[in-house]
């Protein structure tokens, strides 16, 4: 006999029989491959062999995506996801309730005090609640020669069991495969579906220690919060997925019910979603935004069908909680240093002067022009660049496909000076014109604007500048590329932008102007 707390008796049971199934015949399944987004979904493939036609149990019950689990197998294959009771060890089972685990046991409880005598006698077994209900009652029923005897919990201090075994029995979910009529001796199945949980983020270092040719190293970070991995195949895959229903359980989970799964189809799913995600840095990086300078369209083809990347690194093992940090690729590529000075549009859609928002910054950054030196696309994700062992600076860097040039942004250009102003022109005698659109007047106003910029630094510098406008351009100094953007395109101005590109000597002021008509609300 031995006399033990209440909580350490959750542990201890008598072995319990539990009625065999012949039928069930117990297999082992693996997961022999991991797909990973960036988002936290992740494609998982696992497979197990079948032999004769019958019912299968697998122990891991996986809570897909609604809609994605699949099954291949060349004999025909129905599931069914099923409580069941089963042993399990107790020193890995975590405490239950001692109504379930003593059922069916002889028990002696004592009570807290010295002057309430313990009781002896049998503790019953009932019915299990479903999995969506709770026990409605709050004692401890034990049989006693008496009848029953209903205890309140918290007036134990203790419970003594007899002939305490090392198995508890638990109710847990169990996936039924079963294999209808075939010929063949054996069956491999494999079983595809949407998770979350495992996932990889990448990063970039960029080392411009050589002063015309740059080294990029492509990082992946890897958490694992799914599942223990064996020596799984993994493969990162880069684009921008579309899953439309990622904040959706499928009701093959256990944890699903009618409920929960009608509350999340009509729910917005901003966690996944694009369009609709409420952080547009996650939006950024998560997934896949293009880069805002667009300075060269030219690309290597590399594949074909949708634009989604696989990337694989091999057979890894790594258990759940686990993170894992590796080198994918590395790649060198010659470089320009440049100043980029980008000049935000300042006018809304009707062509009224607005300013600029918190996030149009206009000031000058020192910037890496180059192209995508490995075999596949640059992910959006953090790039770090360094100097003879130095840190220069952090940004954001936006897909990039093979062989595509793309501008990263290092530090602001400080030592860099630049200004730039508007002004709107009196009309030509007084008189201005006017413009019927869509029922509303506009007049057409003409706008002169100036850029400067002076080189502060000891040595020359390559300046690109971009001036975004609302109107028509009517002439500019310097011979700038025009181009017409695709931004507002509904809206009264068109909306352009004129690029420069010119060597600032060391100490050198530079003045531009340029003139456009733009029509604005009368």
């Amino acid at each position: 006999m031995r006399t033990l707390p209440v909580a350490a008796v959750s542990l201890i049971v008598l072995l319990f029989c539990v009625p065999a199934q012949a039928k069930d015949t117990p297999v082992k399944s693996k997961i022999v491959a991991v797909d990973l987004f960036k988002n936290g979904l992740v494609v998982v493939k696992r497979e197990t062999t079948l032999a004769q036609p019958g019912v299968y149990v697998l122990d891991d019950v996986p809570s897909p995506v609604h809609g994605t689990y699949w099954i291949e197998s060349t004999g025909p294959v129905e599931t069914l996801v099923k409580m069941q009771e089963v042993e399990v060890p107790a020193d890995e089972a975590p405490p239950g309730n001692l109504q379930d685990d003593l059922a069916g046991k002889k028990v002696t409880v004592y009570f807290k005090g010295a002057n309430r005598p313990p009781v002896v006698g049998t503790m019953m077994k009932f019915k299990p609640t479903k999995p969506d209900e709770t026990p409605t009652t709050r004692f401890l029923v034990i049989q006693t020669p008496k009848g029953r005897t209903y205890i309140d919990p918290t007036e134990v201090s203790a419970v003594e069991a007899e002939e305490a075994g090392d198995k508890v029995i638990r109710r847990q979910p169990r996936l039924l495969l079963t294999l209808g009529e075939t010929d063949k001796p054996e069956t491999k199945i494999a079983i595809r579906y949407l998770a979350t949980g495992l996932a990889w983020a990448p990063s970039y270092k960029i080392d411009i220690t050589d002063p015309k040719v740059l080294t990029l190293e492509q990082h992946a970070v890897i958490r694992n919060e799914l599942t223990d991995l064996d020596a799984a195949e993994f493969r990162l895959i880069s684009g921008y997925p579309s899953v439309q229903y990622a904040h959706v359980r499928s009701l093959l989970s256990p944890k699903s019910t009618w409920m929960s799964f009608f509350a999340e189809l009509n729910s917005r799913g901003e966690q996944y979603a694009d369009a609709l995600s409420n952080s547009i840095i996650r939006q950024q990086v998560s997934l896949n935004v293009r880069s805002p300078h667009d300075i060269n369209l030219g690309a290597i083809p590399t594949g074909e069908g949708v634009d989604l990347h696989y990337q694989p690194i091999g057979k890894r093992t790594l258990a759940q909680g686990e993170t894992l940090a590796i080198t994918v690729a590395k790649g060198k590529a010659d470089y320009e240093r440049i100043v980029e000075w980008l000049v935000p549009d300042t006018r809304d859609d009707r062509g009224r002067y607005s300013g600029r928002g918190e996030s149009e910054d206009d000031s000058p950054w020192d910037a890496l022009k180059f192209k995508n030196p490995l075999p596949f696309p640059m992910t959006t994700g953090p790039a770090t660049v360094v100097s003879n062992g130095s840190f220069n600076g952090q940004r954001t860097s936006y897909w990039v496909n093979a062989g595509e040039e793309t501008v990263l942004r290092v530090e602001k250009a400080l030592s860099v000076r630049t200004r730039a102003v508007e002004n709107e022109l009196p009309a030509k005698g007084g008189d201005r014109d006017f413009v019927w659109i869509g029922g509303s007047q506009y007049r057409k106003t003409t706008v002169e604007g100036e850029l400067a910029v002076s080189n502060h630094r000891k040595e020359t510098v390559q300046l690109v500048i971009r001036r975004r406008f609302s109107g028509e351009l009517v002439n500019a100094e310097g011979a700038p590329k025009s181009a017409l953007l695709t931004e507002r395109m509904f809206s009264i101005n068109r909306r352009n932008e004129l690029l420069w590109t010119m060597p600032l000597k060391a100490g050198e002021e530079r003045k531009l102007k340029y003139t456009y008509t733009v029509l604005v609300p009368h």
